[in-house]
């Protein structure tokens, strides 16, 4: 079996579709906005005479570095904000850790997983498991490969 859940988006519901698209297109929109001022530099550097204008009209050198500490900042406040957002996503995973250690019986597992006792125990002597899944990501079978002897 090849096609992987991952790989197939139509079982993503569209909402998700959606919300993964306007973070795509913000994302691209905030790196464009980023990045031109450094073509704007880069050029002015290279002497393009529409754009030394430019700079001359909006107050040279000295504007330049006022903009270069506007930008300085705003990189520092979303890279506060980021690591702001990864410590509070650890902590909150560290939380729900001791959930996890929550002993859970064969017969739990097997209801949850919809497959019996016996494939269960089977799969547990097997060196390999081959997992099938209907076309809503459900697991269907459990097949144990390359048993022991």
């Amino acid at each position: 079996m090849k096609a992987y859940i991952i790989n197939n988006p139509q079982l993503q519901t569209l909402g998700k579709r959606i919300s993964g698209l306007l973070v795509l297109v913000t994302c691209w929109l905030m790196w464009i906005y980023l990045l031109f001022p450094l073509f704007t530099l880069s050029g002015w550097l290279m002497g393009d005479k529409k754009l030394v204008t430019e700079m001359r009209w909006f107050g040279g050198y000295k504007s330049l570095l006022q903009l270069l500490e506007i930008y300085g900042m705003t990189l520092l406040v979303i890279a506060m904000l980021w690591v702001c957002w990864v410590l509070y996503h650890s902590l909150r995973k560290q939380a729900v850790i001791p959930a996890a250690n929550i002993l859970v019986n064969d017969t739990d597992l097997c209801a949850f997983y919809k497959v019996n006792n016996d494939e269960l125990q089977h799969c547990r002597q097997a060196s390999a498991i081959t997992v099938y899944f209907d076309e809503h990501g459900q697991i269907t079978r459990l097949e144990p490969t390359n048993t022991p002897p």
